[in-house]
C-alpha cells in the first residue's frame, strides 16, 4: 500500500527551552500518523530544529517569509503533491487555502483554530472583512476545527452559517504523565503559593493581578507569594507597577522555564487573569498537576473550570473580585479539596486529542 502524504503548516515558534503541550501533540500525532501509513512534512517559521523534533520531517521558513508563503513557495518549486493539509495557528479562510489546494492538488484541507478573540469582539471593519474572506475562500477548507466549543461558535460567527456544517470541536489534550502531582493537604496553611505561567503581554491581564494585590490588607499580604513564569514586552512595566503599588515583595519574576511540569506541584493555585483565551493548555497542565486554577470567564475557560470544584472564576478586569478570591483562600473561606487531575486524565488526554485528529483524515 502506497503511503499518503500530509502537510502540516504551523504558525508556531519552536523553542528548545520550552517544550509545551502543542510540541508534544505534534510529535505524538506524527508518530501515530506513520502507523496508519501517512508521511508528514511539517512547516514552521524560521527555527533551528532541536532534538525533541528529531524524528519529524521539518521544513523551516526562510528569507523572512511567513510560514504560509514559504509553504506555497515549496509547492511551486518542489512540485510536491499532498493528499491532505492541516493548519495550526494560521489565519482562517484566506487566499492561502485556495492557492494551496490548487498548487498541491490537495484533496482535503483542515484548518484548526487556536486563535483567541478580543474581549469586546472584532470591530465592524474586521467583521465585514471576515465575511468577505469566507465568501471568497472558505470553500477551499473541508473542515474547520475549534479547540473549544467557544472557538467553534466563533468560527461560525466570524465566517457565517455556511461553514457551520463543516465546523467541529476537538479539545486540546496534554500528556498527563509528564506532570508531577501536588499532594493535597487538609491541614490549615499559614502561607499560600500562587503561580502564573504566561506570556507577559497586556491581553494576559497580569497588570490586573498586581492591582488586585494592592487591594489586600497587610494581614492577608503576609500569607501570599506569587511566582511569575514567562517573558514578554510588559515585563519591565509590570515590575515597575508592582513597585509603585508597594506589592513587589509578593511577586517573583522567574523568566521562562522548561521545568513547569515539575514546578507546578510546588504551588497551591495557578492564576490566569487573561482577557483572551480559546482553550488554555496552561489550565489543563495545572489541573493535571492537581493545582486548581483562578481564572476569568473568557473563551473556553468555563468549559474546563467549574467554579468551586476545580478552581474559581471571575469576570475579566474585575480586580476587586480577584482580590476577594485571594482573601477568601487565605482566610479559609474558599478551598478546593478534590483532585483536579482526574478530569484531565479522563477527558483531556493527549491520546484522545491525537485519535480525534486522526479521525479527521479521509
Amino acid at each position: 500500500m502506497s503511503k499518503k502524504k500530509l502537510a502540516v503548516v504551523c504558525n508556531y515558534i519552536l523553542h528548545a527551552d520550552r517544550i509545551g503541550g502543542m510540541d508534544r501533540f505534534f510529535v505524538a500525532f506524527d508518530t501515530a500518523a506513520k502507523k496508519i501509513n501517512y508521511e508528514i512534512d511539517w512547516f514552521f517559521p524560521d527555527v533551528e530544529i532541536f532534538d525533541f523534533y528529531r524524528d519529524l520531517t521539518v521544513f523551516s521558513a526562510e528569507d523572512k517569509l511567513t510560514v504560509e508563503a514559504f509553504f506555497l513557495d515549496h509547492l511551486t518549486t518542489s512540485k510536491a503533491k499532498y493528499d491532505g493539509l492541516i493548519t495550526h495557528f494560521t489565519e482562517l479562510s484566506t487566499s492561502f487555502y485556495k492557492d494551496a489546494k490548487k498548487l498541491g492538488s490537495i484533496k482535503q484541507i483542515i484548518a484548526v483554530d487556536h486563535n483567541p478573540r478580543p474581549l469586546n469582539g472584532f470591530p465592524l471593519k474586521k467583521q465585514l472583512k471576515n465575511k468577505l474572506k469566507a465568501f471568497l475562500y472558505s470553500k477551499a477548507i473541508d473542515r474547520f476545527i475549534g479547540v473549544s466549543s467557544y472557538t467553534a461558535k466563533h468560527i461560525v460567527k466570524d465566517l457565517g452559517k455556511t461553514v457551520s456544517l463543516k465546523t467541529g470541536v476537538i479539545y486540546n489534550g496534554i500528556d498527563t504523565s509528564v506532570f508531577k502531582k501536588r499532594e493535597g493537604k487538609s491541614e490549615a496553611k499559614t502561607a499560600y503559593k500562587f503561580i502564573v505561567v504566561s506570556h507577559l503581554r497586556e491581553s494576559k491581564g497580569i497588570q490586573d493581578l498586581i492591582d488586585a494585590l494592592s487591594y489586600l490588607t497587610d494581614a492577608i499580604k503576609t500569607h501570599i507569594h506569587i511566582s511569575i513564569y514567562g517573558e514578554g514586552p510588559l515585563e519591565e512595566g509590570l515590575k515597575q507597577q508592582a513597585q509603585d503599588l508597594g506589592v513587589s515583595e509578593l511577586l517573583e519574576f522567574k523568566g521562562s522555564s522548561s521545568e513547569i511540569p515539575q514546578i507546578l506541584a510546588n504551588y497551591d493555585y495557578l492564576i490566569q487573569p487573561t482577557y483572551m483565551e480559546c482553550f488554555s493548555l496552561s489550565i489543563l497542565e495545572s489541573l493535571s498537576a492537581n493545582v486548581p486554577v483562578i481564572t476569568t470567564t473568557v473563551g473556553g475557560n468555563p468549559e474546563i473550570i467549574t467554579d468551586g470544584i476545580n478552581g474559581f472564576l471571575f469576570q475579566p478586569k474585575d480586580k476587586t473580585k480577584l482580590s476577594s478570591i485571594l482573601t477568601d483562600i487565605v482566610t479559609g473561606n474558599l478551598k478546593i479539596t478534590k483532585d483536579t487531575s482526574v478530569l484531565i486524565e479522563k477527558e483531556y488526554s493527549l491520546d484522545r486529542m491525537v485519535a480525534e485528529h486522526l479521525n479527521l483524515l479521509n
